[in-house]
């Protein structure tokens, strides 16, 4: 990939950010974190609404459906590895029912998949 196209996909993910946030917070979330980075990696968005703490990963592609088949292991992994760190760090929201959402960016309007993933117990 040449640099011109990583800083296009770099501005396209940011877009896709702020996109994914105000879909979320027009559905009445309050967005608690954005590209919050641990050592084990980063999520997307960190995201309440009353007592359920979401972490959310953003996919951004031309269509929705491309973006979808986009969601793997591998993301959802890191996301779960960095949210056990966050609920260490901020324990005010231990109580929370803990959600891993996906927001699909690739129409006018983001799609929100509430739960669309579950870590192994």
């Amino acid at each position: 990939m040449t640099v011109e196209a990583r800083q296009r996909a770099h501005r396209l993910g940011h877009a896709a950010e702020w996109r994914a946030v105000w879909r979320l917070r027009i559905a009445g979330y309050t967005i608690l974190a954005r590209r919050y980075k641990t050592r084990l990696g980063e999520i997307d968005i960190v995201a309440r609404r009353g007592n359920v703490l979401a972490f959310v990963e953003v996919k951004a592609r031309r269509q929705t459906t491309a973006a979808a088949e986009a969601l793997g292991q591998r993301q959802f992994g890191r996301v779960a590895r960095s949210a056990s760190l966050f609920l260490a760090e901020h324990p005010r929201h231990a109580a929370c029912a803990v959600r891993f959402d996906a927001v699909l960016v690739g129409g006018l309007w983001p799609r929100h998949l509430p739960d669309v993933w579950q870590p192994p117990e």
